[in-house]
C-alpha cells in the first residue's frame, strides 16, 4: 500500500516540502529510503523501527521503500522522522491515508516515539505561509515537536500544534483533538534575550568616542576605533547594545530565524527582542565567521544580522576572513557555494572593530614611547587592506583619559537611557522617510542606503555641497567613501530633527574619516 506524507526541510533559511512516500509491499524485510538522504536522514531507519515498536505500534515485516521527493535535493538533519513513522502507519493501515491531507510533519523520534526538537522551525512556519498564498495549495496545518511549538506558534498565520510522542499524534490525527498552540499560551517561554553591557555614564572621558557610537546607532553604520591598550575601546564597544534601538517586529522574525536555523536559541528561547552582540575571537576560521559546514550553517556575520559583529584586535584576524567581510558588508547577504548546492544567508550587521595603532600599542601617544620600527607600523597597518578600511563609515582614534576623570566618585555625562531616546527618534525619522519614498521596504536604516537611496532621500544645502566637493578633492576621497560622508552626515542632521543636510553635518562627518 502507497502512503504520501508532506514535511519541509531546509536550503539555507528557505524551507522546500519534502513530499514523503512510503511503499510497503511483500517480500523478504527490508527498509530501503531513497531521495538522497543524508547521513542523519539515513539513520532515520532505526529509530523509526524502535519508536513505532515501543509505541505500541506493529512495524511491518515487509519490504519498505520510502522515497523523499524532489529527488535531486540532499536532504539534512533528522526532522523527517515523524514524516516517515506515520508514512508507515499510514501504508499499513494502522491510521487512515486520508487524515495526513494538509498536515505538515517536522520532529525526530527518540527511540521510545516521544518528539524531540528540532533547529529551523520558526523558518519552516514563514515558508508556509509562503506557500499559502498560492490559492492552489489551501490552508495547512503544521505539527512540531511540543518543544519547538513556542517558536512555531509566532508565526500566526498558519495552524500550529504541537505532539509530545508517536502515540499522541497518531490518536490526535484519528479523533481530531489536536488543540492549538496560541501566543498566549507560551507560559513556559522565555521571549527575549536580553543582551546588557556597561551604561555610557560609567564610562570617564572619551567624548568623541560616545558621539561616534550614537552616530552608529541611530545610523547603522560601521565604526573603528583605533588607540592604545587600556584607552577603554573594548568597554565603549560592549555598552553599544544598550544605545541600540529595538527590533522591529522583521527585523526580529529575520534574526530568530537565523538563530532557529543554526541552532543557537537557548533553550525556553522562541523570540529574540535585542539586537545581536556577536563577539568572534581572531582565532576564529573563515567558514565559523562567514559561514559553511556540512549542512551549512550562518556563521558569525549571519548570527549578527539586524545586530552588532564586534572584533577586537581587528589586525590579529586571518587575511582571508577580513576580505571576506568586504562583500556581505556591501550587500547585505552572503551566498555560499559547495558541490552539494548553493544557500543564502542574509548578513545586514553593524560591524564594529577596535584596534591599536602598532603592534606595541603606543605609536602616536604622547606619554609612551612606541618601540616599532616604521617598517613594523606599515606592516601592521596593511593588515587592513585598504578597500575594508574604506567601508568603515566612522574612524575614531582613541586617546588616553586624563587620571582626574578616572577617579570621579560619581559618574559623568548622558546615560544610555537618554542617548537611546535620541537614537530610537533619529531611526523613527528615517523609517517614516523611506516608507514616503516608497520602494526601500527592505532598508532600516541611513548605512544601509545605495547610492540611488543617496540621491533620493540625502539633500545637502550649498554650504554642505560646497564643504563636500573641496574635501573630496583635498582629501582624495574615493566614491565610496563620498557616500559613506553622506550618510553618515543624513544621520547626523536626522539626530538634530533636520530634513536638510547642512555644513556642519559634512564637517562632523568628515572628522571621521581618518587616513
Amino acid at each position: 500500500m502507497l502512503a504520501q506524507v508532506n514535511s519541509l526541510a531546509l536550503e539555507g533559511l528557505v524551507a522546500q516540502t519534502i513530499q514523503v512516500e512510503v511503499d510497503v509491499a511483500k517480500g523478504l524485510p527490508a527498509f530501503d529510503l531513497v531521495g538522497l538522504p543524508a547521513t542523519a536522514v539515513r539513520e532515520a531507519r532505526e529509530r523509526v523501527r524502535s519508536a513505532i515498536r515501543n509505541s505500541g505500534f506493529e512495524f511491518p515485516l515487509q519490504r519498505i521503500t520510502v522515497n523523499l521527493a524532489p529527488a535531486n535535493v540532499r536532504k539534512e538533519g533528522s526532522g523527517l522522522d515523524v514524516a516517515i513513522a506515520l508514512g508507515i502507519l499510514a501504508a499499513t493501515g494502522q491510521i487512515e491515508t486520508g487524515l495526513l491531507a494538509g498536515w505538515y510533519f517536522v520532529g525526530e523520534l527518540a527511540l521510545d516515539g516521544s518528539l524531540r526538537r528540532v533547529d529551523g522551525v520558526l523558518a519552516m512556519a514563514w515558508g508556509l505561509v509562503q506557500q499559502q498564498r498560492d490559492p492552489a495549495i489551501g490552508p495547512v496545518r503544521f505539527l512540531v515537536p511540543s518543544r519547538n511549538q513556542a517558536e512555531a506558534a509566532r508565526i500566526e498565520q498558519i495552524a500550529t500544534f504541537g505532539g509530545q510522542n508517536l502515540r499522541a499524534v497518531a490518536e490526535g490525527l484519528t479523533k481530531g483533538i489536536f488543540p492549538p498552540v496560541g501566543l498566549g499560551e507560551r507560559t513556559d517561554q522565555v521571549e527575549c534575550l536580553e543582551q546588557e553591557g556597561p551604561d555610557l555614564a560609567h564610562i570617564q572621558g572619551q567624548p568623541l568616542a560616545k558621539r561616534a557610537l550614537e552616530i552608529a546607532a541611530a545610523g547603522g553604520h560601521n565604526l573603528v576605533m583605533v588607540g592604545p591598550p587600556g584607552t577603554g575601546k573594548t568597554l565603549l564597544a560592549r555598552s553599544l547594545p544598550s544605545i541600540m534601538p529595538p527590533l522591529t517586529t522583521q527585523e526580529a522574525l529575520e534574526a530568530t530565524m537565523i538563530h532557529s536555523v543554526a541552532g543557537a536559541l537557548a533553550n525556553g528561547v522562541s523570540w529574540i527582542q535585542s539586537r545581536p552582540f556577536r563577539t568572534p575571537h581572531h582565532f576564529t576560521t573563515l567558514a565559523a565567521l562567514l559561514g559553511g559546514g556540512r549542512p551549512p550553517r550562518p556563521g558569525e556575520i549571519s548570527l549578527a544580522h539586524h545586530g552588532i559583529l564586534f572584533m577586537d584586535e581587528w589586525p590579529e584576524f586571518s587575511r582571508e576572513a577580513l576580505e571576506g567581510l568586504r562583500q556581505p558588508l556591501e550587500d547585505g547577504w552572503l551566498t555560499l557555494s559547495r558541490v552539494g548546492g548553493t544557500v543564502t544567508y542574509p548578513a545586514r550587521f553593524m560591524l564594529l572593530a577596535s584596534m591599536n595603532p602598532c603592534l606595541c600599542g603606543f605609536a602616536g601617544d604622547p606619554e609612551n614611547e612606541c618601540r616599532c620600527t616604521p617598517l613594523a607600523i606599515e606592516r601592521y597597518h596593511n593588515r587592513i587592506s585598504g578597500p575594508l578600511w574604506d567601508r568603515m563609515d566612522l574612524q575614531v582614534a582613541v586617546f588616553r583619559p586624563e587620571y582626574g576623570l578616572l577617579r570621579q566618585e560619581s559618574p559623568g555625562g548622558e546615560t544610555s537611557a537618554v542617548v537611546q531616546e535620541r537614537v530610537i527618534t533619529a531611526r523613527k525619522r528615517q523609517l517614516r522617510r523611506l516608507r514616503q519614498v516608497g520602494r526601500f521596504r527592505q532598508v532600516y536604516a541611513n548605512g544601509q542606503l545605495t547610492a540611488e537611496m543617496v540621491r533620493e532621500t540625502c539633500p545637502l544645502d550649498v554650504k554642505a555641497e560646497t564643504l563636500l566637493q573641496s574635501a573630496y578633492d583635498r582629501l582624495g576621497l574615493s566614491g565610496r567613501g563620498l557616500y559613506r560622508t553622506i550618510k553618515v552626515a543624513r544621520t547626523i542632521a536626522d539626530l538634530r530633527g533636520a530634513d536638510l543636510i547642512e555644513g556642519p553635518d559634512i564637517a562632523e562627518a568628515l572628522q571621521y574619516r581618518l587616513p
